[in-house]
């Protein structure tokens, strides 16, 4: 990848930084570590002449340390949405100033504030429905899940899960009504849907195991889930949803303890680029989020790409989420256990 096209500004400003903060402490996955450090640690680095460090580990994790201490020692912090939520109604995080990273303004607009004046997503996902295309008659609305053939055919996502409660909110439109506001006709469908569930997973691993050994046919998944399956099972497709997928964000934020608050902006404004919106999304680490990422179809076809199939995903609120959850998770608990 080159990065030359960073303009002299950019460089400068990253420069001058680098003279008042010499370390940045990003916290994340770690996953594909090989093709981030290429992609964006070591490139970042060469720009700013700073160290970078990492802490990694799982959402809940790394949130939970990072609050145990104050919201101290982290600079940068990468969640899902569900759990950057988490973050913004604690108090962990500080708002951000938008004129400090201009590349936001690149980006699909659900991906610009999806939190209210937090940090931006950096990568989008999608939670929808896959299906045996050889054993299973086309599912074309998440209301199929409920049809008479799929009784015994479907894994449904564990309520903790990221798409738990997505399965909720959806069971609320079968049954006419929103799931916030009214959880005992919601859990009315939930219950009728049980007849369809051979069992709950709870993790991506759990889900494919259960579709290749021909447990399940029918799986409600995230998108990241999808070349795994179709590597056990070739005929496994992408549902096409008339009411359409739900999107997963990938958000980062600066926390009220950062220590070296303008490389954060800078780290961020970075991650955002075309440059590396492009390479990221070509190799199968990320789906981009800014608007001039272009992909060949056989790019394209790991992501929810394109503003199309942005403009169709349905966003979960998930402050309203975090005030019914434990009551969801009760109610869900009473009808297939933990």
């Amino acid at each position: 990848m080159k990065f030359a096209r960073l303009t002299a500004t950019c460089f400068a400003a990253l420069t001058a930084t680098a003279a008042h903060a010499e370390t940045l402490t990003i916290s994340w996955w770690g996953y594909n570590g090989e093709k981030l450090n290429a992609n964006i640690v070591e490139p970042f680095k060469e720009i700013c002449g700073c160290e970078i460090v990492f802490e990694t580990g799982n959402n809940a994790d790394r949130l939970g340390k990072l609050q145990a201490r104050g919201g101290k020692g982290v600079d940068v912090i990468y969640l899902t949405d569900s759990y950057s939520q988490l973050g913004v109604e604690a108090g962990t995080f500080m708002k951000l100033d938008r004129t400090r990273i201009p590349n936001i303004e690149n980006l699909y607009e659900m991906a610009q504030d999806p939190q209210g004046g937090f940090g931006p997503a950096y990568s989008v996902g999608r939670v929808g429905v896959v299906y045996d295309s050889e054993k299973v008659e086309p599912i074309t609305s998440w209301s199929d899940l409920w049809r008479a053939d799929l009784e015994g055919e479907v894994t449904l996502p564990g309520i903790t899960t990221t798409a738990g409660p997505m399965v909720v909110v959806r069971a609320g439109a079968y049954a006419g009504v929103d799931a916030f506001d009214d959880s005992d006709t919601t859990f009315e469908a939930i219950e009728a849907l049980k007849p369809s569930s051979v069992k709950n997973y709870n993790t991506g691993s759990e889900m494919v195991n259960l579709i290749s050994t021909g447990e399940a046919t029918v799986a409600i998944a995230q998108d990241f889930t999808l070349a795994s399956l179709q590597s056990a099972v070739p005929t496994m497709v992408w549902a096409e949803l008339e009411d359409g997928d739900i999107a997963t964000l990938n958000t980062v934020n600066i926390p009220k303890g950062a220590e070296n608050v303008d490389l954060a902006y800078e780290f961020i404004n970075f991650v955002l680029s075309h440059e590396v919106q492009q390479v990221n999304a070509e190799q199968g680490v990320d789906a981009p989020v800014n608007t001039d990422v272009v992909l060949t179809p056989e790019q394209a076809a790991l992501w929810t790409y394109g503003a199309e199939a942005i403009a169709k995903l349905n966003m979960m609120d998930y402050a309203k989420m975090n005030e019914v959850k434990i009551d969801w998770i009760d109610r869900w608990s009473e009808i297939f256990g933990l």
